[in-house]
């Protein structure tokens, strides 16, 4: 039974269109229902969330983002069953489990996905934050707003981890390194002795890279503009890797392919590059996208190309991961060395948030973990 209406917490607030993150004193409900109360560890920064910081998607504000948090259950809503206080979680993406793709497996075309995720409020339309002001501060973005101290998840989305597991990385498995891990191992299926390119070597890209190589792909090109990330790619099993800025893309690919690859991931939201995507593809080939530009973007392709070739072009939202159990087998992969997603990360204090933000827009950190305050 909850004891307290409310507790202060601390939270990241953006108040206006493209306005920096502050720091601010907030209050926090307790949970209620299938809730939990989840004391945050730490937190990675995902390129959406500084698309909809800069209102590309129209959540409202003012808003607590995050959503790749990581800590400890505080405090459990009477209905919770499979989740207990002092249990170690990794908070991942809402749903609302009853529609027809829920009931299906398929949790991330869930058809409130997007309400549930971007609509910064509860399944009821209400906030669990409040200001020093006593008024409403939206939240519940990907079932969490892990820009604090303290985040409001559901069981559904809160994953349960071992607790010999390093909490403090684990975050990112909650979206972006899920995403580009399970794009190829849940949604693609690439398979062992098969061709694959990553097109856009961030930490979506080489989580994905990182996944080909598990899954056996004798043939892995990364593709980008930055050496550095190229580099890297090598390192996390790249056999080849294509600097865009130099080379043709699609010229070399084929030419590395014979023709083209089997799989192919677009990972970067731009148009062009998506285009690319299909045209590496060889007979029979499936594009997989990932990336997300503004809403209403349109890109094009050959159609005769497509049609004659039988190539797929495949949308993926979260790695088409059921989260309760990848992000587990995730975490497995990395304690046997086989998924080193922690070459990834960059740590930053929870207060230098708006530099770990301006990090990340100049490609000069992949992904950013905010650590809370010990």
């Amino acid at each position: 039974m909850n004891t307290t209406i409310s507790r202060a917490i601390t939270a990241a607030v953006v108040r206006g269109k493209g306005a920096p993150f502050t720091l601010e004193e907030v209050n926090i409900r307790e949970p209620e229902g299938a809730e939990v109360l989840v004391r945050v560890v730490a937190t990675g920064m995902c390129h959406t969330d500084l698309i909809v910081r800069d209102q590309l998607y129209p959540v409202p504000l003012p808003l607590v983002l995050g959503h790749e948090g990581a800590g400890v259950v505080e405090a459990i809503g009477p209905n919770v069953t499979r989740l207990a206080v002092g249990d170690h979680v990794v908070m991942s993406y809402g749903f609302c489990g009853g529609c027809s793709p829920c009931d299906h497996g398929h949790m991330s075309y869930c058809k409130e996905f997007f309400g549930r995720n971007f609509g910064g409020s509860d399944a009821d339309g209400k906030c669990a934050i409040t200001d020093r002001q006593g008024e409403a501060v939206h939240d519940h973005f990907f079932a969490q707003s892990s820009f604090a101290t303290y985040a409001i998840s559901t069981e559904d989305s809160a994953v349960k981890v071992p607790k010999e597991a390093p909490l403090e990385l684990l975050g990112p498995l909650g979206c972006g390194i899920q995403t580009g891990a399970g794009a190829v191992i849940n949604t693609l299926g690439v398979r062992p002795g098969s061709r694959f390119a990553a097109l856009g070597a961030g930490a979506v890209g080489l989580s994905a890279v990182m996944a080909a190589r598990v899954a056996g792909a004798a043939m892995i090109i990364a593709i980008d503009v930055v050496p550095e990330r190229l580099a890297l790619a090598m390192e996390l099993g790249a056999t080849h890797v294509i600097n865009a800025s130099h080379e043709d893309v699609v010229e070399r690919v084929r030419e590395l392919g014979g023709g083209g690859v089997d799989y192919a991931l677009e990972s970067t939201g731009r148009t062009e590059v998506l285009r690319q995507g299909v045209d590496v593809l060889a007979g029979r080939g499936t594009l997989g996208v990932v990336g997300a530009p503004p809403l209403g973007h349109e890109a094009a392709f050959d159609v005769n190309d497509l049609l004659l070739g039988g190539k797929s072009i495949r949308g993926i939202v979260e790695g088409d991961s059921v989260a309760r159990d990848f992000i587990p087998q995730l975490v497995e992969l990395h304690r046997q060395g086989r998924f080193p997603f922690d070459r990834l990360v960059k740590f930053y204090d929870f207060e230098d948030i708006n530099q770990a933000a301006e990090d990340s827009e100049r490609g000069l950190t992949l992904k950013p973990i905010l650590r809370m305050a010990r």
